[in-house]
């Protein structure tokens, strides 16, 4: 039987920590009621998932359908606003503080025990082959109009690798890597929630997407890594092509394809993150205010 959403979170929980914490650690953990963690407790021992140790064997195979399968990463964009060091080296190569970008991402889904992971690759892909050193499960994939078009290029490359998946810009910095978990119980994107923004955000209700804008107030910005379930991700693999194949479907933007022009056809909810979690660096200047090395 498929698990419900608050039998999902609190098992999903108590396997991320090893150990069976106590209701009311549960409860500040989730941010649920002390209430409504013991009722779900209960039903969870009653079906044989739980002990007084934590997640058992049953519990681990309920678990399995909401297991994340892959990550795809887009890094095939040129990255112009952070000229001149992006002349030489892919923005998601960029250290910061001696750290790649895209490492602070890929060892927090190699924390999380995701083995399958790819990279679209497009500017000066040849340097991303210094990532298979430390990370050599990599697989590339190359995206040959990288230049001509916008990221739903890089979309349309890996569209057949969506389901159940992490789909990730790679020029972030995650401070936070438990944001990247084991297990996923529907499509989300992680955001902020803002009073006011000039970036790309969402507008939700009950937790789901209604709307997605270029600048808002109260609403949510995008943090760049979403996730997709098996019944989405084949989805996307549809209308991706769809819009990609229309006229100027090249210039839009990937997020625009569940988003905007097949909006009704998802159910994407939106998962917050503290402001300092994730950190997209957009300019020169930025990354200067971060690493004294670039003054």
């Amino acid at each position: 039987m498929p698990l419900t959403r608050n039998q999902f979170d609190v098992l999903a929980h108590i396997e991320a920590v090893g150990s069976r914490p106590t209701q009311r650690d549960l409860a500040t953990s989730l941010g649920r009621s002390v209430g409504a963690i013991n009722r779900t407790v209960t039903e969870l021992a009653a079906a044989g998932l739980v002990d007084q140790s934590g997640v058992t064997d049953a519990g681990l195979e309920a678990l399995e359908p909401y297991r994340v399968k892959r990550a795809v990463f887009i890094a095939a964009g040129f990255g112009s606003r952070l000229v001149p060091i992006t002349l030489n080296t892919p923005k998601p190569l960029i250290r910061v503080k001696g750290v790649r970008m895209i490492d602070t991402l890929l060892d927090a889904v190699r924390a999380a025990g995701i083995e399958e992971v790819y990279i679209v690759r497009g500017y000066l892909a040849e340097q991303f082959d210094q990532l298979l050193y430390k990370y050599p499960n990599i697989k590339f994939i190359e995206n040959p109009i990288y230049n001509e078009s916008n990221n739903i290029s890089s979309a349309y490359c890996a569209r057949g690798l969506l389901r159940s998946a992490y789909l990730l810009e790679s020029d972030l910095l995650l401070s936070n890597p438990a944001l990247i978990t084991k297990y996923q119980y529907a499509s989300n994107y992680l955001t902020k929630a803002v009073e006011e923004t000039d970036d790309w955000c969402f507008f939700a209700t009950g937790g789901q997407i209604t709307k997605m804008a270029i600048g808002g107030e109260n609403c949510y910005q995008m943090c760049g890594i979403s996730y997709w379930t098996e019944h989405d991700g084949a989805q996307l693999f549809e209308h991706i092509k769809q819009v990609y194949d229309s006229p100027g479907g090249k210039e839009r933007y990937w997020d625009q394809v569940p988003m905007e022009y097949f909006l009704p056809n998802y159910r994407v909810e939106v998962r917050t993150c503290a402001p300092n979690d994730i950190i997209e660096i957009d300019t020169y200047r930025e990354l200067k205010a971060l690493d004294s090395v670039y003054l």
